[in-house]
């Protein structure tokens, strides 16, 4: 099953947070860096807090756990299911699901993870967005205000960093 999402089509501008930057890498390998755990633990959630714990089945329907450590040792596991994944183009998550289509308590948001070419052979760089799609304003404003734009910035900053690395 795959389930296609039209990234283009009109969404609500209110109910969306969007994070773009331009990474100095080819999109295969910040797609790994997405989708293998070893690497995604390295960069996921903004230091000072970590990433210890990182369980992915990388397919539509497949779910995903992610455990983010805040600095006072507290862990915070974030569950999902895959909505559609396009290797090296796409990925589309949401935590309105927790693992085998289970409803969340509580959805949040959709995330739509795109990584685009630039330039060719090794000047190959990517174009990376992610979309935060909200349920409601309320949701988008709620996760504003927990620091999306400064935390999802500086996890890219550091998905750079690892990048540079491979």
């Amino acid at each position: 099953m795959n389930v296609h999402v039209d990234v283009d089509a009109e969404f609500p501008v209110e109910r969306e947070l969007v994070l773009e930057r331009v990474l100095d890498a080819p999109r295969e390998q910040v797609y790994r860096a997405w989708t293998e755990p070893k690497l995604l633990k390295q960069w996921f959630a903004p230091k000072p807090w970590t990433t210890p714990g990182a369980a992915l089945d990388v397919r539509p329907g497949g779910s995903c756990l992610i455990v983010m450590r805040d600095p006072d040792g507290n862990d915070h596991p974030s569950r999902g299911v895959y909505l559609e994944v396009v290797e090296n183009e796409k990925l589309v998550f949401t935590d309105a699901f927790t693992s085998a289509w289970e409803p969340a308590e509580k959805p949040f948001m959709t995330a739509i993870v795109t990584f685009e070419d630039i330039g060719s052979g090794a000047e190959r760089k990517t174009r990376y967005v992610a979309r935060a799609r909200h349920a409601s304003v309320e949701d988008r404003e709620a996760h504003e205000q927990m620091g999306f734009h400064q935390g999802w910035s500086q996890c890219a900053e550091q998905l750079a960093e690892l990048l540079a690395k491979l």
